[in-house]
C-alpha cells in the first residue's frame, strides 16, 4: 500500500490516465480514516445505499446524474453533491465522466448490492 500521506501534489489528471475500467475507483489518498477515491463512470450502475456512511461526488470532467427515489441530482464539472447515509441511489453518466469520490476505507462501491460492478477494494493508483 502507498504511503497513506504524500510528500508531493497528487495530479488527478496523471493518475486518471493511468486506468481506463468505469466504475472501479481508485484510492488517491487517505485522510484519518477517510479514502479520496478517482473513478471513471459511464453507463448506468446499480440501485445501492451506503447505510453506515455519506458518500460524496464531486465531478472533475463530463456530467452525471445520481437517481434516487424521489429524484435526480445531475452533476456538472465542478459540481458537488453529498448522498445521505441510507439513501438509495444510482448514479449513470451517458458519456465518461470522471469524478472524485470521498467514503470511509472499506467502503463496497455498490454497498450490499452486490453484483458484477463491485469494484475490487481499496485498489491505489
Amino acid at each position: 500500500m502507498p504511503q497513506q500521506y504524500s510528500q508531493t501534489p497528487i495530479d488527478l489528471v496523471g493518475k486518471l490516465s493511468l486506468f481506463s475500467e468505469h466504475w472501479a475507483p481508485k484510492v488517491v489518498a487517505r485522510m484519518n480514516d477517510y479514502e479520496i477515491k478517482l473513478v471513471k463512470l459511464k453507463g448506468d450502475f446499480t440501485w445501492h445505499d451506503h447505510g453506515d456512511t455519506d458518500e460524496v461526488f464531486l465531478v472533475l470532467r463530463g456530467r452525471m446524474d445520481i437517481e434516487m427515489r424521489d429524484r435526480t441530482v445531475t452533476l456538472r464539472e465542478g459540481e458537488l453533491f453529498v448522498v445521505p447515509r441510507g439513501v438509495e441511489h444510482c448514479p449513470h453518466a451517458v458519456e465518461e465522466c470522471h469524478a472524485l469520490l470521498i467514503e470511509p476505507a472499506g467502503v463496497v462501491n455498490p454497498g450490499d448490492a452486490g453484483g458484477e460492478l463491485t469494484a475490487a477494494g481499496d485498489e491505489w493508483v
